[in-house]
């Protein structure tokens, strides 16, 4: 399979072409040639106007439904959505059921997705089915195929047990990803704790149920000497303690969602379910923190966050109804309207690539004649409506359906294949 690039600005501080408009010729795989100009009737061309190049995008923090959960999201929805938001790389949370806890549940994962344009890497679950009780066999989990290990939304409540997790994972450098959120504080609130959750009457979930759980496993990283990623940070004391604890040397990195760059905790008025998310959507003060973090690399990574639920889990009264979103077609359209303007572009796709890359300790693909073609194609100014017609996934509960969005993925290429976006 060939394929013409024509006149993609490419976004790659690692490449000679780093911010050159070039023409790239792909065949099988491989990046045969980049030059100003390149023809080749044989092959399949991708051009449009206002094209970027950068290596294709990874994501740190997605949940597909299978197994046991396939009528929200089986695998191969998931990747057409992944695909459609411009990612080849997807971080997979092992919250399934059941769930990703030992050589047999990971080997089915990585076959189920094998030879897949979008590349599946297993999350491990920490502990023993999610229950914070006892941590799982991470090493024969590392040795299969596990490149982290995480209970995804479920903190670990144990101070004791989450040292040791720190300390035997060091042995083999594995990484532990932890979402904050002290589970007592945090017990049955429908959404960010303040004004708006005054007016409305729901119970808040509390800035310092976050801030708390994060403190804790900065002394538990800072005492063991370990490292750890911190996930889907949202306050602005959140950030400032990551901060102080990168200043201290900590070997640590955090991510925060797109989405929670675009939305604050106003829109509930509307009593959407779609926006209640966990953790909750933050006052327009923590975005503000949460954009200068990003700008001064204090958190690392963008990610999508997505988490799909059936209609059943929406469409229902809000207290009731389930927590998460879907966003990953439109993580990157998210983040660049909320960003645009404030972050350069290029800052915007190092949060994408290179950085959730060395996290998880996935190789660089460089935009190099010789290497391996894995590459997103997008516009950062095209504006664009999400509409429900065009949604990938399996499940719809999306609060951006009807939204203008600046920037837009066009097509990504990996593993010998191309997929052009809606």
């Amino acid at each position: 399979m060939k394929i013409l690039i024509k006149k993609a600005t490419i976004l790659d501080p690692s490449s000679k072409h780093n911010l050159q408009e070039k023409d790239l010729l792909i065949e099988n795989g491989i990046i045969q040639s980049i030059k100003d100009s390149i023809t080749d009737s044989e092959a399949e061309i991708i051009e449009a106007k206002n094209l970027h190049l950068s290596q294709g995008w990874t994501d740190l923090n997605a949940r597909f439904g299978e197994p046991g959960n396939e009528y929200k999201e089986d695998l191969n929805s998931g990747m057409k959505a992944a695909a459609q938001g411009g990612f080849t790389h997807i971080a997979l949370m092992p919250s399934t059921e059941p769930c990703i806890q030992s050589k047999a549940e990971l080997s089915y994962i990585l076959h189920q997705s094998s030879h897949n344009i979008v590349d599946l890497h297993p999350i491990g679950a920490l502990t023993e089915n999610r229950k914070g009780e006892q941590i799982t066999e991470m090493y024969d989990m590392h040795q299969n195929g596990a490149f982290a290990f995480s209970d995804d939304k479920r903190s670990i409540a144990n101070a004791s047990l989450m040292k040791i997790a720190l300390l035997y994972a060091k042995n083999f450098d594995g990484l532990i990803m932890s979402y904050s959120s002290e589970a007592k504080i945090a017990d049955k609130g429908q959404m960010n704790e303040g004004v708006t959750s005054t007016k409305l009457g729901l119970k808040g979930i509390p800035a310092l149920a976050e801030e708390l759980q994060l403190t804790r496993d900065l002394q538990l990283c800072e005492y063991t000497e370990a490292k750890m990623h911190f996930s889907t940070i949202s306050t602005a004391q959140s950030v400032n303690l990551i901060r102080e604890a990168k200043a201290k040397g900590l070997n640590i990195t955090a991510d925060t969602s797109s989405y929670h760059l675009l939305l604050d905790d106003t829109l509930l008025e509307s009593f959407n379910s779609n926006l209640k998310v966990k953790p909750p959507l933050r006052s327009t003060a923590d975005i503000e923190a949460l954009k200068e973090g990003l700008k001064d690399g204090t958190l690392d990574v963008i990610c999508s966050d997505h988490y799909p639920q059936n209609i059943e889990n929406k469409k229902c009264e809000f207290n009731i109804a389930d927590f998460g979103i879907i966003n990953l077609e439109t993580s990157f359209s998210a983040a660049n309207t909320a960003l645009n303007g404030q972050i350069d572009i290029s800052d915007i796709v190092e949060k994408l690539t290179n950085s959730p890359k060395g996290i998880l300790g996935l190789d660089s693909q460089i935009i190099e004649e010789g290497n391996l073609a894995d590459i997103t194609l997008f516009d950062p100014l095209l504006k664009w409506t999400y509409l429900e017609k065009d949604i990938q996934s399996k499940s719809k509960n999306s609060p951006f359906i009807g939204t203008e969005f600046t920037g837009k993925t066009i097509a990504i290429v990996n593993n010998g294949q191309m997929s052009r976006c809606n």
